[in-house]
């Protein structure tokens, strides 16, 4: 059975500009999006049966990708499989009958939201007469297409190799045996699939050796940071749940925010003070997604250890997202691959964003839920908004320098230099003038603030 969706009411509207495209339009495709009834997939780590999404959320996931890459969508379909094919995944008839709407499209690129075999593929561009792209595919053109930085490039493009080494196949008249040696005594030489393959492994250790300068590189920027004490406050969240909007919320900065999937890829930093002067680096980090390429995992290994680094971890979910729970799932396992436990309250933080999307109703529901959890409760949010910001905010600077205590400090006429730093790093209450020139001032400030102002004012007495 086929769920046929209407293109225009998926929302395809007007194509997304992106620089390049002028002199050709975008390209038409077909997406389609296998639901294979008997497919039932299990956590690795518990064996218990993994959240499935709907199939309308899966279908709506799968025009974001497509339209990521400004693909112009001439038809879509959700397609029940009982009996999955090993040579085209899809039933004879469901391949006839795309075959005919890639026909009368003129449709140049079939999308299939599944993981495809190299068999599979192969097959079905010979059947569709156009190119397939299956799920890990199109998630590599898309980090094609948003990679900026040296990094990102090269990343994406070791991915790319390994996934393009498991593609070669023997499906074209190029990889028929080739000749070699000289003379009577030259016998066969490798094939011509053998020589791409060759080629393309020496690429993927070139690659290797320049991203791990890359990674020296990042690793000496690490170790400067290390020395200027500053903590490391890490956004993770599934694709679009509006992590660069919390980041441009919390950092002033004008970092990309766009609704569509993967908006953006490199990572980013930013230095910030908190309310009562703490300061951290806040890091954007690319978005996670449901059955995320295992080669962009490895690829982006460098790229993600800024998450492994990170003392603190906000996760960000879209809560206003039906799939909400399945995508905290896709991310709680990618954060265990990378050695981060999103059970840790001490580490993790998870942020509920998009609460303006809620009626007065359901917010209250969630936040009960979200109360009763076996773990801290979350931090809902609008970054849009700004509802929410000043209360996670507090927290995040709770968790970096310790609670709020009260202070009374005296300044001797000698210290005066420290009056500024005092009013830049807390909340200053009250302050009384002495007649001997001093001054005394009452404040709150965090653990480590008073740590501080103690140590600077022993420097000052000794000195």
């Amino acid at each position: 059975m086929a769920r046929e969706k209407d293109a225009d009411a998926t929302g395809r509207g007007k194509p997304t500009h992106h620089p390049g495209t002028e002199a050709k339009g975008p390209t038409r495709a077909v997406v389609i999006v296998p639901v294979l009834t008997r497919h039932q997939r299990n956590d690795d780590e518990t064996n218990r049966p993994r959240l499935m999404r709907s199939a309308d959320a899966r279908h709506d996931e799968a025009v974001g990708l497509a339209r990521a890459i400004n693909l112009d969508l001439v038809h879509t379909a959700v397609v029940t499989i009982n009996d999955p094919r090993p040579a085209t995944l899809l039933g004879s008839g469901k391949v006839a009958e795309f075959a005919e709407i890639v026909k009368e499209g003129h449709a140049e690129v079939v999308v299939v939201d599944h993981p495809l075999t190299p068999v599979q593929q192969r097959n079905l561009e010979k059947e569709l007469n156009a190119k397939v792209l299956d799920r890990t595919g199109l998630i590599l053109e898309i980090f094609g297409e948003r990679a900026r930085t040296k990094e990102g490039t090269l990343q994406v493009e070791l991915a790319h190799l390994n996934y393009q080494k498991g593609r070669l196949v023997r499906s074209w008249t190029h990889l028929e045996r080739q000749r070699g040696g000289a003379g009577f005594l030259g016998g066969p030489g490798e094939t011509q699939i053998e020589s791409d393959r060759r080629q393309l492994q020496e690429k993927i250790i070139k690659l290797k050796q320049e991203l791990e300068t890359v990674r020296r590189t990042r690793d000496l920027h690490r170790a400067k940071r290390r020395k200027v004490p500053f903590p490391v406050v890490a956004i993770v969240g599934y694709t679009n749940a509006g992590k660069s909007t919390l980041f441009n919320r919390l950092t002033g900065a004008d970092v990309l925010a766009q609704d569509m999937l993967f908006a953006t890829l490199d990572p980013t930093l930013r230095r910030v003070r908190l309310p009562h002067g703490t300061p951290i680096i806040l890091s954007d980090t690319v978005g996670f997604i449901s059955d995320l390429p295992t080669h962009l995992i490895a690829a982006f290994r460098a790229t993600l250890e800024e998450v492994v680094e990170a003392d603190l971890v906000l996760h960000l979910r879209d809560i206003s997202d039906p799939d909400t729970a399945a995508q905290a799932e896709d991310v709680e396992r990618i954060l265990a691959d990378l050695g981060v436990d999103a059970g840790d309250a001490k580490r993790v933080i998870e942020v509920w964003n998009k609460i303006d999307r809620l009626d007065e109703g359901n917010r209250t529901r969630l936040l009960a839920d979200g109360a009763d959890a076996n773990k801290a409760p979350p931090i809902a949010v609008s970054a849009v908004t700004g509802e929410g910001i000043d209360a996670l905010k507090a927290i995040i600077e709770t968790r970096m320098a310790g609670e709020l205590e009260d202070l009374t400090v005296t300044i001797e006429p000698a210290q005066f230099g420290l009056v500024d730093w005092l009013y830049r790093n807390g909340d200053v209450v009250s302050r009384s003038d002495n007649d001997d020139g001093s001054a005394t001032i009452s404040l709150k400030a965090t653990q480590s603030a008073r740590e501080e102002i103690e140590s600077r004012l022993r420097r000052k007495n000794n000195g």
